[in-house]
């Protein structure tokens, strides 16, 4: 019998996809807040490793306050130019000297940012379209002793909060999901004019889905009005195709709804995101830890990326619930949406939360009693191995937005 506290009942509502109107939302990896969130996970990332590699273990830092200030740009077809640029300030602590040592945290990051900046968003000149900052205070120096040779031991929660999750993906947002992906990936690749700022919004009303794009097209690679209209096409027409496969409701598929060809006010840019001009960002603002907005849904508001992931609650419980809710969907018959929450107490192991609450809405052929052992002895096991979230995100095996 678990000692953990797990409680397993009905959920509070209709599934959400028989929900009359749903709502979801999703902001590409160029948005001005996910790329915030990008940098900040990406120091994440380099700063536990370095640890790891020079001391052996993680120390305390976190980046999770980095913070985003639009330029100015004058795109223009077949190429503009970067009047002002971006300034991105990466913000957080990090330990700097421990046991003698002396770590170049802010090296670290600026290299980190760097890179992950020319690999995402790749018309924009590092140095030149976005000047990167970074100030961070002295960390604690705590250890956590979580990654010794020796017996693994469980962190303590370094905060009371919690983290939400839920599974299955209805249509709408699974549409969501794949189109932002897809257009930053296979698109893009075969249509450079396309820049990774994204943003997708889904609604379904009934059974009538309407999926608004907003896609910054990168002027370089436009070189008219009539060529960036049959641009904007090719978009439709691709998320078209790839919401059809997901759903056999009706799909609507608008792009770039604020366009005034008559006026000349399109979204057309220099470097392919909103940043550029006007837009500014910040961690945690944006897609939640599945890489989703949806209001349909119980959310947690911490900022997942750039947090510690030893036993930062904020990211932890967020990565480790949607886990969760994926794991018994998978695994257990008959559930056609579930909720997962998990609250955790200062101080007390993260393996033992405060409560996980499990809550389920199955099908008509499927008592919850007939399953409840079932999905409360995946929760335990999946409590159990929590550390394994800290290595998969060190490895970079998760994404946090």
């Amino acid at each position: 019998m678990s000692k953990r506290n797990i409680r397993v009942e009905p959920i509070d509502r209709q599934a959400v996809e028989d929900q009359e109107v749903e709502i979801v939302e999703r902001k590409g990896i160029g948005h001005p807040d996910s790329i915030c969130d990008g940098v900040a996970e990406s120091v994440a990332g380099a700063l536990a490793r370095e640890y790891l590699d020079r001391v052996g273990e993680v120390l305390h830092f976190n980046t999770d306050e980095t913070q985003l200030v639009a330029g100015e740009a004058a795109p223009a077809f077949g190429g503009g130019e970067v009047v002002d640029p971006i300034y991105l300030l990466i913000v957080g602590r990090a330990t700097k000297h421990y046991k003698g040592q002396t770590i170049p945290t802010e090296t670290i990051a600026l290299r980190a940012a760097r890179e992950y900046l020319e690999e995402t968003i790749p018309q924009l000149e590092y140095g030149e379209d976005i000047v990167v900052d970074v100030k961070l205070g002295e960390g604690s120096g705590d250890l956590q002793d979580v990654f010794g040779e020796d017996e693994v031991r469980v962190p303590m929660a370094n905060d009371t909060s919690f983290g939400v999750g839920h599974a299955p993906l209805t249509e709408t947002e699974q549409i969501v999901s794949e189109a932002e992906a897809r257009l930053n990936g296979e698109f893009a690749d075969e249509n450079p004019y396309l820049g990774p700022d994204v943003k997708i919004m889904g609604k379904r009303e009934g059974d009538t889905i309407d999926v608004t794009v907003a896609a910054a097209m990168i002027d370089e690679y436009i070189a008219d009005l009539d060529d960036y209209a049959d641009a904007v096409e090719s978009v439709r027409e691709f998320v078209t195709e790839v919401a059809n496969e997901h759903t056999d409701r009706e799909v609507n598929v608008h792009v770039n709804t604020a366009d005034d060809y008559e006026e000349g006010s399109i979204y057309l840019t220099v470097t392919g995101t909103s940043a550029e001009q006007g837009d500014d960002g910040s961690v945690g603002r944006g897609n939640r830890a599945n890489g989703l907005i949806t209001p349909n849904r119980s959310m947690s508001m911490e900022a997942t990326s750039g947090k510690n992931p030893v036993n930062h609650i904020g990211k932890i419980y967020n990565l480790l619930s949607t886990q969760i809710a994926e794991e018994v969907v998978a695994e257990v018959e008959g559930i056609r949406d579930l909720r997962v929450r998990l609250l955790s107490q200062i101080g007390r192991p993260i393996d033992e939360p405060h409560v996980a609450d499990v809550h389920v809405v199955t099908t008509d052929s499927v008592e919850l009693a007939d399953v409840q052992d079932e999905i409360e002895a995946i929760v335990d096991d999946e409590l159990a191995n929590v550390t394994d979230i800290t290595r998969k995100v060190i490895d970079g095996e998760l994404t946090t937005f």
